[in-house]
């Protein structure tokens, strides 16, 4: 993995995206430390996080994805059928 710091990746980033397109992977630095890291990303695979999700799962600072399931929300029937707009902002003002 190649060290790069940003001001020479500023002046050089073309060449740089070129190389993690190829697969190699760059480490940014800003006064020696490294702040950030470039890589291609990784494809989705069907229900799996991607890996930045995945590591934040593993270190307990994220929750695992959950599909959205329909059945877990209570529905409700509608409370006003010939109610008016107006007649509700009235309602809720308390100008009843």
């Amino acid at each position: 993995m190649q060290t790069v710091g940003i001001r020479d990746l500023k002046n050089h980033l073309s060449e740089y995206v070129r190389r993690v397109r190829e697969g190699e992977e760059v480490r940014v630095t800003s006064h020696g430390e490294v702040v950030a890291e470039l890589r291609s990303p990784v494809p989705d695979r069907d229900g799996e996080a991607p890996s930045g999700l995945a590591e934040l799962v593993r270190r307990g600072t994220a929750r695992k994805i959950v599909r959205n399931d329909p059945e877990r929300y209570r529905t409700y029937e509608r409370a006003l059928e010939n109610t008016t707009a107006r007649e509700l902002l009235d309602w809720g003002r308390g100008d009843r």
